[in-house]
């Protein structure tokens, strides 16, 4: 797996999943494959790309990614991948020479180099090379939602599915500024280094060294600035556009996110509280508006509990409608929304946190570590059968509906959205007023 920075505290994906961790390489470019016919049989491709932002994470990180359970349940090819993070995925060289020009996009320029091979040799593993779905969850939904501004992953790919990508788009960013800030971070690492100029040193430079020099380099420029830095990828109009290619406009997307993404912390037992504390909760998360959230929350979630108005989330389910109204704006191929509600029936109800519907759409929920997280109830093995047949009908064909599910396309006049939940449906929720109430961010 890549490099990544060594964990200091536990995300709330650790929570309810266990994570795994393996041996760490700068040579990290490798693919997993799974497939159930050799030869012609040219079945669809899903290509996954794993969360952690452009900093964390693996093809292998959760026991939800399971290329072996999606192969086999819905007879496609699956497929995932690692590719470059942090500071040697997008540590900006390009004012040291035009053969750094697109050093910041190193990154990205692995998920293209994937595809490309993806396109050149799946066909021996039994895939269609013409139908390929790229999907990817958190970081991974953001990475989907980046290649379609990429001029060099045309034909590529056919299909986008982002689950709680949260990807905005680049309309509203100082493109040059962005770009200085980027070229500030490079040159506060090769100082702490003691490089100056010296760019070749870097090949020479032990990972965690590099690491340390350009993290007190963000760090040094955001006490400087007074603006928050990390590791991520920019557009700069060249490798990377600020608007959606021309060609995507006839690539299919489907963009949704879970109920309460990263606000479940707090939530233990959250079934068993008397009525007297969800009462006091509420009031204490939402003072005099705590009337007017709990009316806007029951027209929009009329099936959940009250108390679940104190998770929801407010920054994805946004970020989700955005990059489809953006895409909606210039597109001749249908979209479509979801939004995972199902809530796990263990510590006392879970409300659907940030990478909750990974396994539902891999169908892994008799993987042992996931059951145990899960429950391993008859409604959600029920539902990861609805969820998983979703994906691979988008993947086949470009509409995730099945028979026993019809799914409408999500437009802005009319936005259907499909509700996953024990039990599904289509509707067009009601939230916009409910949303612009609650704060951004983690609440809990």
């Amino acid at each position: 797996m890549c490099p990544v920075p060594q964990a200091t505290s536990v995300g709330a994906g650790e929570f309810t999943f266990p994570h795994r961790y393996w041996v760490e390489n700068e040579h990290c470019q490798v693919l997993n494959i799974w497939t159930q016919n050799l030869g012609k049989a040219r079945k669809p491709v899903m290509v996954w790309m794993h969360g952690g932002g452009f900093t964390n994470g693996s093809s292998m990180e959760s026991y939800a990614y399971d290329g072996k359970t999606l192969s086999e349940f819905g007879d496609v090819v699956a497929v995932s991948l690692n590719h470059r993070l942090n500071i040697i995925g997008t540590l900006d060289l390009s004012a040291y020479g035009p053969e750094y020009a697109n050093s910041r996009h190193t990154g990205m320029a692995d998920l293209v180099a994937a595809l490309e091979w993806v396109r050149d040799n799946i066909e021996a593993f039994g895939g269609d090379p013409g139908n390929v779905t790229i999907f990817g969850q958190s970081g991974g939904g953001g990475k989907v939602t980046h290649l379609m501004h990429m001029p060099s992953a045309k034909g590529l790919f056919h299909k986008v599915v982002s689950q709680s990508g949260g990807a905005a788009g680049y309309r509203n960013v100082d493109m040059a500024q962005s770009i200085r800030d980027q070229q500030a971070i490079a040159a506060g690492t090769l100082k702490n280094l003691g490089f100056g100029n010296d760019i070749e040193k870097l090949k020479q430079v032990p990972y965690r060294d590099l690491l340390a020099a350009g993290t007190a380099a963000t760090q040094a420029l955001a006490k400087d600035t007074g603006r928050q830095f990390g590791w991520s990828v920019i557009a700069d109009d060249q490798y990377l556009m600020r608007e959606f290619c021309d060609w995507a406009e006839t690539i299919p997307y489907m963009a949704g996110n879970v109920m309460c993404e990263m606000n479940g912390r707090g939530s233990e037992g959250k079934n068993e509280w008397s009525e007297k504390a969800i009462d006091e909760r509420l009031t204490k998360a939402y003072g005099d508006k705590k009337a007017s959230v709990v009316a806007e929350f029951k027209k929009a979630y009329p099936r959940k509990k009250i108390q679940d108005a104190l998770f929801l989330d407010n920054t994805f389910r946004p970020g989700a409608k955005s990059a489809i109204a953006r895409k909606l704006e210039k597109t001749k191929a249908s979209a479509y929304n979801y939004l995972f509600t199902y809530e796990y029936p263990v510590n006392g109800g879970v409300p659907a946190f940030h990478c909750s519907e990974i396994a539902f759409v891999f169908h892994a929920l008799s993987e042992p570590h996931i059951r145990v997280a899960t429950g391993g109830t008859p409604s959600g093995l029920a539902l990861q059968d609805k969820v998983s047949q979703a994906w691979v009908n988008f993947a086949r064909t470009g509409n995730p509906s099945q028979p026993s599910l019809a799914w409408k396309p999500y437009t802005v006049a009319d936005p259907q959205t499909m509700v996953f939940d024990t039990v599904s449906e289509v509707r067009a929720i009601q939230d916009d007023e409910l949303l612009s109430m609650l704060p951004r961010g983690m609440r809990i």
